[in-house]
């Protein structure tokens, strides 16, 4: 149908509106999202098939056959219009995640976009996306709104509707018959393809997650460990035994000088005798995956996230055990971890010195772990969930004092900065890592006389500063980098705790160089530490059995 225009007349002016048919509006639409939305998936199918030129040029074809068929089927009168809206803003808000940081967005990623605080998503709206949006969204949409769409009569359009959807889908059998083997082959071997076309990809990751959200929210929690108890202490020791667990957030073992990295980003841990675990492996790559599954008895290999919400964690099996569990969050929330324990975010004192930018930096902490540590009187443990290394904002994580390495990206914008600033101002973060675990080990030690003390710490996952056109975390696993899963996994223990636990920490040295260690160790390695004996333990999977003598009952 030919574009016509259609003036109105009203006072003084006239307004001109193009009349254009359905059809080949959904042509148009369907052609702008896949040419124009779609950069970070052609770069992909151009890199991967490039040995294959005809089947490039096919999937062309291919492509804007089936996405226009899809927009002429919902180009039906009155929805229209909203439909291809929202899906031009979809397309919009998913490309400048997808083409300008390397995202992939599945239903994990999609459960981080629900669960991130203000302040976090605040961090992402910049003036580029915001620009972004303008170009790709707003003013297609202006287009759309402005022109008049010619429908046919009802019987006449679903006869040429379905006749050109038929057409358009012959043409995509035709092309995939042709091509069957290079196009099944590319995406067995490489599963990012069809995860970056948009906006099918975030469409159906949306749904997904909502269909696993309703399925989860009637879920009930089935206890854990009731048959827990603590064993008593070894070597004569009476007075209470406290650990502190850092949750750590975004640090990547491959930017820790322990870890062998050329920069010193640990100059203060090093100093104190830490056990690191060298080769130590997240369970997912974003904190709504890792963060619960840390503190689950399942291991990755049979963990989810409905598991996780239906049975109770490590802190549920200290409580049955009689030790005090609390949490205290600096960071997006427990996700659900600590629902049945005292629970305190820190963000939500918004303390002037602490959280200048609404987000707190993680010596909120230090302010006011002296007091907690100066009150406890039986076995307790607490959580303290950092902030840590979250990006894109890097420079907001640590003090002018620890912006050692220099110069360093200043903005949430990263693909604007040099690689080497990126780098920069995330190792000035490790740096702060570093100091505050230092100063929580600090706090221990001088409490030596009236507590056996211990620390551990495991980042819930790593972070991608550019390697491969990658920036953050959250690709799904099986594609993600080693620098989105590659972990931190550090144990500190004064020697009243080592005693208390039948610990030979030159041993525990020796055995953690030997790497191998994952999340799957945590849940039972904090019972380890806690002298916790329960049916839910297994000795195989603690870091600290091989270099304990203890008794088990």
């Amino acid at each position: 149908m030919a574009l016509q225009i259609q003036t109105i007349r009203g006072g003084h002016s006239d307004i001109r509106r193009p009349t254009i048919g359905s059809v080949p509006l959904s042509i148009v639409t369907a052609l702008y999202l896949l040419f124009f939305t779609n950069h970070t998936f052609w770069t992909k199918v151009h890199t991967y098939l490039s040995a294959y030129p005809v089947a490039i040029y096919g999937l062309y074809i291919a492509m804007s056959a089936a996405f226009t068929a899809v927009f002429i089927f919902f180009s039906a009168k009155y929805i229209t219009k909203p439909v291809f809206s929202v899906l031009i803003i979809i397309a919009a808000v998913s490309s400048w995640f997808m083409d300008r940081f390397g995202a992939i967005i599945d239903s994990d990623m999609v459960r981080n976009a629900f669960e991130t605080t203000n302040a976090e998503a605040g961090n992402l709206m910049t003036a580029g996306f915001a620009l972004h949006l303008v170009l790709f969204a707003g003013i297609p949409i202006a287009l759309l709104a402005f022109v008049r769409i010619d429908h046919r009569p009802i019987l006449g359009k679903v006869l040429w509707n379905t006749l050109a959807i038929l057409a358009c889908l012959s043409v995509v059998a035709a092309v995939a018959a042709a091509n069957s083997k290079t196009f099944t082959t590319a995406v067995r071997q490489h599963k990012d393809i069809v995860k970056t076309l948009n906006p099918l990809t975030p469409i159906s990751s949306t749904i997904h997650y909502f269909s696993q959200a309703d399925k989860e929210a009637k879920l009930t929690v089935s206890p854990t460990g009731q048959d827990a108890k603590v064993v008593p202490a070894l070597g004569g020791i009476t007075k209470p035994r406290v650990t502190i667990i850092v949750a750590g957030e975004t640090a990547r073992a491959a930017n820790f000088s322990l870890n062998g990295y050329g920069r010193e980003t640990n100059p203060e841990l090093k100093k104190r005798n830490v056990i690191y675990f060298p080769n130590t492996v997240s369970c997912g790559t974003a904190t709504a995956i890792s963060i619960p599954c840390m503190f689950s008895r399942f291991p990755r290999s049979e963990y989810s996230h409905s598991k996780a919400l239906s049975n109770e964690n490590v802190l549920d099996v200290l409580v049955h055990a009689g030790v005090d569990a609390r949490w205290w969050d600096n960071n997006t929330g427990s996700k659900n971890v600590a629902d049945r324990i005292p629970y305190f975010d820190l963000t939500a004192a918004l303390d002037p010195k602490f959280c200048p930018t609404g987000e707190c930096r993680d010596d909120i902490f230090l302010d006011r772990l002296d007091s907690w540590l100066d009150n406890v009187t039986k076995d307790s443990v607490i959580v303290l969930h950092q902030m840590g290394s979250h990006g894109p904002t890097y420079h907001l994580r640590y003090t002018d004092e620890f912006r050692q390495f220099k110069p360093d990206c200043q903005t949430a914008e990263l693909p604007d900065c040099k690689d080497g600033e990126i780098v920069n101002a995330y190792d000035n973060t490790l740096l702060y890592t570093d100091h505050f675990l230092s100063s929580v080990i600090d706090k221990l030690k001088a409490r030596s006389n009236r507590l056996a003390t211990g620390l551990i710490y495991a980042s819930d996952h790593g972070e991608s500063l550019g390697e491969n056109g990658l920036y953050l975390h959250g690709a799904p696993y099986i594609l993600a980098p080693p620098e989105q899963t590659h972990v931190p996994f550090i144990v500190w223990v004064d020697d009243d705790f080592a005693k208390s636990m039948g610990l030979d920490t030159s041993c525990l040295s020796k055995e953690a160089q030997a790497g191998g260690k994952s999340h799957d160790n945590f849940f039972h390695s904090i019972l380890g530490m806690m002298n916790i004996s329960t049916s839910v333990y297994k000795p195989s999977l603690d870091v600290f059995s091989a270099c304990t003598h203890r008794p088990t009952a």
